[in-house]
């Protein structure tokens, strides 16, 4: 008797059509993403052919190294936009941050209006090598502000990988979570991939997102998704659940 194992499916097939992506770097020269308008446009193509069609790009807020104002971004977005026309294409950005959790950005959180990705969404992310201090104290003070915090790549914060139990005091403390999409295909390495199934499984992620930063991000689109069952409709839904920032 001959046995076939089920096709593998891949990344690229589970994207849906007119997929919204809340996380990437394709504003060109501003931070460790797209380089120039050119590679932007070339990363934007790609993209679309995968299924995506809107782009709320977030480049980095991360003082010391990529020291982006809101103005410094809002002319970027301009300057893309005009190129884009000139293109003739048709411009599927809204440009919005990716914060730096830290104390300067508890500073600019009681200054300066912050960019959002929707209405009162805004993206945050962590030190890959400890969380800060005052954690709590910065998430309350983000939800003060009239701001509901979405975490980006919470899989991706090794320092939690062993204390899954702080993933549940995040959550309770008002913290939404963005998945990056690559995570489940083992992109990032096999404990960044077990911790994405768990997020999923425990179903604790409400967003996803390219995080695209280079053409390697995308060709591995290419790769098959290594999700259990229950795991997989918990991925699809968060796909689904991206329709939320849908730009106008």
């Amino acid at each position: 008797m001959l046995f076939f194992k089920k096709p593998k499916i891949t990344l690229a097939e589970l994207i849906p059509d007119n997929y919204v992506d809340i996380h990437s770097h394709l504003l060109p020269g501003i931070d460790d993403g797209a380089t120039d308008e050119n590679h932007s446009l070339l990363l934007v193509n790609r993209l679309r052919e995968l299924g995506f069609s809107q782009f709320i790009t977030t480049p980095h807020v991360l003082p010391g190294v990529y020291n982006n104002t809101t103005e410094d971004i809002k002319d970027k977005e301009k300057l893309i936009a005009s190129f884009y026309k000139d293109q003739g294409v048709l411009n599927p950005f809204s440009a919005a941050a990716e914060y730096l959790m830290d104390n300067v950005f508890l500073d600019r959180l009681a200054t300066d209006p912050l960019l959002t990705l929707k209405d009162n969404h805004v993206l945050v992310e962590m030190s890959y090598i400890n969380p800060p201090l005052q954690l709590k104290e910065i998430i309350f003070e983000i939800q003060m502000q009239g701001y509901k915090p979405v975490l980006a790549h919470p899989e991706r914060y090794l320092f939690y990988h062993k204390a899954f139990d702080e993933y549940q005091k995040l959550k309770k403390a008002g913290c939404l979570f963005q998945l990056n999409l690559l995570s489940v295909t083992g992109y990032y390495g096999k404990a960044v991939l077990e911790i994405a199934k768990k997020l999923l499984d425990k179903n604790l992620i409400d967003f996803t997102g390219s995080d695209t930063h280079h053409e390697r991000h995308i060709e591995f689109y290419k790769q098959s998704v290594r999700l259990k069952e229950t795991e997989m409709i918990a991925f699809k839904n968060a796909l689904q659940k991206n329709a939320l920032f849908k730009l106008k």
